[in-house]
């Protein structure tokens, strides 16, 4: 079994034992996630780490999603719900990029792949190789906004 897992499963123990209601109630729907993400497809398999981290990101993702939709209906109690659960989740993330790291990646991911002459239509050829790099770290949307200002711009 994974770390991280494992680390999932000690601190939703702890979090029912200290009668920790949002922790313990965030931890159970990301083992959930993470059950749904094994079974799913043909065959059952063990997620590693890094395919945990994804179903991390993609939770916390949907909390932040959720947090802003809320908000913007002025439901404002289940949009702090919403931001305390994303952070429970985000505790187990790795430390997240700064824009002016993913800057940086993505300028070096231009200039390894070659892609500065071929404009925007290099897009999915730059994405590929900085997907590994920052997987968990950063947001897809933001990374991708920031490859197609940079090949515009080239």
């Amino acid at each position: 079994m994974s770390d991280l897992k494992d680390r999932l499963r000690a601190d939703l123990t702890v979090a029912i034992k200290g009668r920790d209601a949002v922790r313990s109630s965030t931890l159970r729907m990301v083992l959930a996630a993470i059950t749904n993400a094994e079974v799913a497809g043909k065959q059952a398999r063990e997620l590693s780490d890094d395919d945990i981290v994804g179903v991390l990101s993609t939770e916390a993702k949907k909390r932040r999603e959720a947090a802003t939709a809320y908000a913007d209906a002025g439901r404002s109690e289940l949009a702090d719900k919403e931001t305390v659960e994303a952070a429970v989740i985000t505790e187990y993330l790795p430390e997240q990029l700064d824009p002016d790291s993913i800057t940086e990646l993505v300028a070096a991911a231009i200039q390894q792949t070659g892609a500065a002459d071929e404009g925007p239509r290099a897009m999915g050829k730059v994405m590929g190789v900085l997907q590994p790099q920052v997987r968990g770290r950063a947001d897809g949307a933001a990374v991708a906004a920031e490859v197609r200002r940079q090949l515009e711009s080239e």
